[in-house]
C-alpha cells in the first residue's frame, strides 16, 4: 500500500515536472514570436520615417488611411479565421501584421525625437514585463476582470474615434490615462489566458496557432501601451 502510494506521488510529480517543462516552453515561444514581431515592427518603422522617399507619398496623401487602418483589418482577420488557418498560415499573417504595423507607426519617428521613443519604449517594455509575470504567476483568477477590461477597452476605442474630430487635449489626456491602465490589465489578463489555454491539451498544430495569436494579444497590448505613453513621456521634434 505505501509503495503504491510512493509511485503513484512520484507518477504525479513527473507529470507536474512535464507539464510545466512544456508549459514554459509554450510561453518562451509566444514571447519569441512577439520579440520577434516588435523587431520586425521597429525596424519598418524606422527605415519609412527616416526615409523621405518612402513617408511622404504615405503621409501627404489619403494612403495614410490606408496605411492606419490596416492593422484592423489584420486583427479582425485573425480573429475570425484564426480557428480554420494552418499554423504556417497563421505566422505569415503575423509576420505579415507586423510589418504593416510598422508602416503604421513610421509616423512615431515624424513627430517625436530618437531618444525619447527610446526612452519611452523601455518604459513600456518595463510595465508590459512586469503585468506579464504577474499575470504568469499569480494564483488569483483574473477573468473576473476580463468584462470589465473590454468595456474599457470599447470605451477608449470610441473616445479615440470621436476625438480624432474634436481634437480635445483634455480628452486625450483622459483617453492615455485610462488606456495604460486598460492595456496593462489586458497584459496580464492575456497572460493568464494563454498559460490556461495550453493546460485544455490541444494538439500540436493547435498549440502552434495558439501561439501566434497569444503574441499577437501581447504585442497589440504593447504597442498600444508604448503609443499612449509617447502622450505623457515624448518629446517632439
Amino acid at each position: 500500500m505505501y509503495q503504491n502510494e510512493q509511485r503513484l506521488g512520484a507518477t504525479t510529480a513527473q507529470s507536474g515536472a512535464i507539464f510545466d517543462e512544456g508549459l514554459r516552453k509554450h510561453m518562451l515561444r509566444v514571447y519569441n514570436y512577439m520579440g520577434a514581431g516588435l523587431l520586425i515592427t521597429g525596424i519598418v518603422a524606422f527605415v519609412i520615417g527616416n526615409t523621405p522617399a518612402l513617408y511622404v507619398p504615405i503621409f501627404s496623401s489619403p494612403l495614410k488611411w490606408v496605411v492606419m487602418l490596416a492593422p484592423l483589418a489584420f486583427v479582425l482577420f485573425f480573429s475570425f479565421k484564426i480557428q480554420t488557418m494552418s499554423a504556417a498560415t497563421a505566422q505569415t499573417m503575423f509576420w505579415a501584421f507586423c510589418a504593416v504595423m510598422g508602416l503604421s507607426l513610421a509616423s512615431v519617428f515624424l513627430v517625436f525625437t530618437g531618444a525619447s521613443i527610446a526612452r519611452t519604449f523601455f518604459i513600456a517594455a518595463t510595465m508590459f514585463g512586469a503585468t506579464s509575470l504577474y499575470g504568469y504567476v499569480t494564483k488569483r483568477d483574473l477573468a473576473q476582470f476580463g468584462s470589465f477590461l473590454m468595456m474599457g477597452l470599447i470605451g477608449v476605442v470610441i473616445a479615440s474615434v470621436v476625438n480624432i474630430f474634436l481634437g480635445s487635449s483634455a480628452l486625450q489626456f483622459a483617453i492615455s490615462l485610462i488606456g495604460i491602465a486598460v492595456f496593462v490589465g489586458l497584459t496580464a489578463w492575456d497572460t493568464q489566458n494563454i498559460k490556461q489555454q495550453y493546460a485544455e491539451n490541444f494538439d500540436q498544430e493547435s498549440q502552434q496557432k495558439i501561439a501566434v495569436f497569444g503574441a499577437l494579444s501581447l504585442f497589440l497590448n504593447f504597442v498600444n501601451i508604448f503609443q499612449l505613453l509617447l502622450y505623457f513621456t515624448g518629446e517632439r521634434e
